[in-house]
């Protein structure tokens, strides 16, 4: 019995953040952080693992110097990538990180077969669909972590402006995780209570173009992109897999004729429990949204088609 383990390949501050948020909520017995810069995974792994005494479990964390030591994980978390330089194309920054996805999924394929994986890798829902390509798993191994934090933003967006509800606001975001990403507050919640009694239609577009501009405005900030928000989601979604909480949650998978579109990946509601994608939840959306939808759809098949073309599936 090796207990509940899981696998983050890319121990930059995402992944290391992650593991950390792991460690911290006791959700699993043990991490294993794999990243090409082997000293930077090894010491990341030994400041979290010194952090273990004053966690729930004792989580043992390790880093490995081999793919091949992301062995016999129920769960893979794949953060790795390059960000686009200013020399870089469109089409250069996708065949490389679609090029990384192609050799960690062997690795995954090889050594931990039975997994689920977490894509948190951009962009986000191009790379979930070249994973489940090139793995050709079912669809509900292959999940996009892009909801879970968009969400947040959105929440954190909704709390600043009616100044209560932190931990009870519930935010629904759609369509593509980037810039034609849809938050939808006509269904968003803060104790229940849906959130247009709460605030103006003034409030709800502010709301929107803060969420849409929350990546950015922490880049602004930081001169680097986040690392908390992300790093808590993916745990968030990791605690679901392995406890089969089966919490309804956003996130970037294949659809099969979900909201009229196939063989794409893209954020819609789903179930997420042990089995990965349990249920995709279909809702009813007027006009203005279905187009909106669309427009993200599109996006995301264009930045496909790039790797189509380019030969990147054979």
């Amino acid at each position: 019995m090796v207990g509940r383990r899981v696998g983050i390949i890319g121990a930059g501050m995402v992944g290391a953040t992650a593991a950390y948020s792991l460690v911290m909520t006791g959700t699993c017995h043990r991490v294993i952080l794999y990243d090409i810069a082997a000293d930077v995974a090894k010491g990341k792994a030994m400041d979290i693992g010194q952090s273990t005494c004053y966690s729930p479990k004792g989580t043992v964390v390790e880093a490995v110097e081999d793919i091949s030591g992301i062995k016999d994980c129920d769960i893979v978390v794949i953060t790795a990538g390059v960000p686009r330089r200013s020399d870089m194309t469109r089409a250069d920054l996708l065949m490389i990180n679609a090029g990384i996805m192609k050799d960690i999924v062997e690795g995954i394929e090889k050594n931990s077969p039975n997994a689920i994986i977490l894509c948190v890798s951009n962009p986000l829902d191009v790379m979930t669909y070249v994973i489940q390509k090139l793995t050709g798993w079912e669809r509900s191994r292959v999940i996009g972590m892009a909801g879970a934090l968009d969400g947040a933003r959105m929440a954190y967006q909704i709390q600043q402006k009616v100044g209560y509800g932190s931990g009870q606001t519930r935010a629904m975001i759609l369509g593509e995780h980037g810039q034609h990403m849809i938050p939808y507050p006509e269904i968003s919640t803060v104790g229940g209570v849906p959130l247009g009694q709460l605030v103006s239609k003034e409030d709800m577009k502010h709301i929107i173009a803060r969420t849409k501009e929350g990546g950015a405005e922490i880049v602004k900030h930081l001169g680097t992109s986040a690392y908390y928000a992300p790093g808590r989601s993916v745990s968030v979604m990791v605690e679901a897999i392995l406890d089969d909480s089966r919490i309804v949650m956003p996130s970037s998978v294949i659809l099969d004729g979900e909201y009229g579109h196939s063989d794409v990946a893209v954020g819609v509601p789903i179930v997420l429990g042990a089995r990965g994608v349990h249920e995709i939840i279909e809702l009813e959306l007027d006009k203005s949204m279905k187009e909106k939808f669309d427009v993200s759809v599109k996006a995301i098949r264009e930045n496909i088609e790039v790797l189509q073309l380019k030969g990147f599936f054979g």
